[in-house]
């Protein structure tokens, strides 16, 4: 038993990957290590292949499973052609750089102000959460959009002077309203209704009441409960903030992200640096004939989902065109199993059994190919609450026994491929951001509210801009509907009309529903970052 080697071993799993290990564990790796007759000075980098292998599991935990480490080994020796291969080759089979995340196992990194950096949270999260946590999501959904602003061009003045230093935008809080009436200020903060019902403007030392009756000047986007906007106006002396102009925050690039906190690991499934991301991306861009089929609404219990289904797996047999995964997003019943009778409850564990006949009767697409299956509004979870579990256990028995590689995923749920960072997430938001607007342009096309609600989400780096009221979310897990740092694509599936739009680099779509006039879906390429609506005919 080798004290420095037990160290490294520890330190090269915790260092990245924030792994604990057991005796067992260490016993096991050491073992590994003199099998091989590995020497001290590359005892790090083989320990490092194979903390990097156990990570991309998908069913690795952060205290290390004996049981999964001794698979990853043997699949490690399997796949070995020589003695001495490079387990990090850049030709890695692309399974190898798939990662799917759960909400629920997203690491806590909250923001401190006291160091302007992110800090994770070391203790366990809890469903119920407490006073404190419920403060601090929303603390930390202000903090984070409030430091990007300050890095933008606008609010940044030059640091050693020019003509652009008297022109750049200055933030006020509401604590500099105090005694200077006529004075107009920009604020920051999030809108909300007071005991009143009056709309007013809420920051880290108060609230100021709004008014706008006036003709203000809004930007783009939707403005509701819960979001956080940039407000411009003059205080008066009945201390109310006459607004003139009333705006979305400025997001941030992906790219410009990473290059500040590429060394902070979001996702939990490892860290990687910007140059690694150029070398995955570029590794990811030779696959061009690879692609995900993104499918929503798939009412299970409607019997032309089965014929749609069986004519979409057929027609990727006969054009030998497999995707890599298929996105299967609820509801999958039209009937909402989740207020349903017994009887619907027995009918969806068979529609979804059907389900697995139906996909194991093509062994190849079967073999070959991932499903993901992320739960709709009206689906059997054990809450309503955001984010949502995966749809129940047992419901999916026959499901698992027969398909492989299936992931029942939470919503939302992302996937890390190569470089890029997909969001999934099934909620009929169009519908809900309009009911509960408290601003928007005025008349907007049916073109402008489908961008507006992509660049609402974008801004406020947020799946669900709304106050708990509106839309309950597990205060202790709302870092899961973050969208900072930017992911690379946004799939809102909703039952709204689809589109596909690319805003500030992120490229965000909606497949709409499955049926229709005919079996509608979105295609996405990885290697070009976009999408495409695709349908057969019924």
């Amino acid at each position: 038993m080798d004290t420095n080697r037990q160290q490294v071993i520890i330190k090269v799993f915790f260092a990245k990957y924030k792994n604990t290990l057991g005796p067992q564990v260490i016993s096991f790796v050491e073992e590994l290590l003199d099998r091989h007759g590995i020497e001290d000075e590359d005892v790090a980098s083989s320990v490092e292949h194979l903390a990097r292998e156990y990570n991309r599991q998908d069913d690795a935990e952060m205290v290390v499973r004996l049981d999964v480490l001794r698979r990853v080994y043997e699949t490690m020796q399997n796949s070995q052609t020589t003695g001495d291969e490079d387990l990090m080759d850049d030709r890695l089979d692309t399974d190898s750089q798939l990662y799917f995340v759960d909400a629920f196992e997203m690491p806590m990194w909250h923001w401190s102000p006291e160091r302007s950096t992110f800090e994770k949270l070391s203790r366990k999260l809890t469903v119920s959460g407490s006073p404190e946590s419920r403060v601090l999501a929303v603390r930390d959904r202000l903090n984070i959009i409030k430091q990007t602003i300050l890095r933008n061009d606008n609010f940044s003045p030059r640091p050693f002077g020019g003509a652009g230093r008297e022109t750049f935008l200055r933030l006020s809080t509401t604590k500099d309203l105090l005694g200077r009436t006529g004075v107009d200020f920009l604020l920051f903060g999030m809108l909300a209704h007071n005991q009143e019902g009056k709309l007013c403007l809420e920051d880290l030392d108060g609230k100021v009441a709004l008014d706008v009756t006036i003709e203000a000047h809004t930007s783009e986007g939707f403005f509701t409960d819960g979001c956080f906007a940039l407000v411009e106006g003059t205080y008066t002396d009945e201390e109310v903030l006459l607004v003139n102009a009333i705006g979305h925050p400025p997001c941030e690039r992906r790219a410009e992200t990473r290059a500040i906190y590429g060394h902070i690991d979001f996702l939990g499934k490892g860290a990687t640096t910007v140059l690694e991301d150029n070398r995955l991306a570029e590794q990811l861009s030779e696959h061009t004939q690879l692609t995900f089929f993104i499918l929503s609404d798939l009412w299970l219990d409607h019997p032309r989902t089965m014929v749609g289904l069986r004519k979409l797996f057929q027609n990727c047999i006969e054009n030998n065109w497999l995707p890599k995964v298929f996105i299967m997003c609820g509801n999958f019943s039209s009937k909402g199993v989740a207020k349903g009778s017994g009887r619907n409850i027995m009918k969806y564990q068979d529609d979804f059994d059907a389900l697995a006949d139906l996909i194991a009767s093509y062994p190849v697409i079967t073999r070959r190919c991932h499903f993901v299956f992320v739960p709709g509004p009206q689906d059997p979870c054990s809450s309503t609450i955001l984010p949502r579990r995966p749809i129940l256990p047992s419901f999916t028995t026959r499901l698992k026994a027969k398909i492989p590689k299936v992931y029942l995923a939470s919503n939302p749920c992302r996937i890390r491929f190569f470089s890029q960072e997909i969001v999934v997430f099934r909620e009929d938001m169009m519908a809900r951001m309009l009911r509960n607007l408290v601003g928007v342009k005025p008349n907007p096309g049916t073109d402008d509210l489908k961008r507006y609600l992509v660049q609402s989400v974008i801004d406020q780096c947020h799946l669900s801009p709304l106050t708990t009221h509106i839309q309950p979310t597990l205060c202790e897990y709302d870092h899961s509907l973050r969208l900072y740092p930017m992911p690379t694509t946004l799939v809102l599936a909703d039952k709204y009309e689809r589109y596909e739009l690319t805003y500030e680099g992120c490229h965000v779509f909606n497949p709409g529903s499955f049926l229709g006039a005919s079996y509608a879906f979105s295609t996405y390429y990885p290697a070009t970052g976009k999408s495409e609506p695709s349908e057969l005919d019924v």
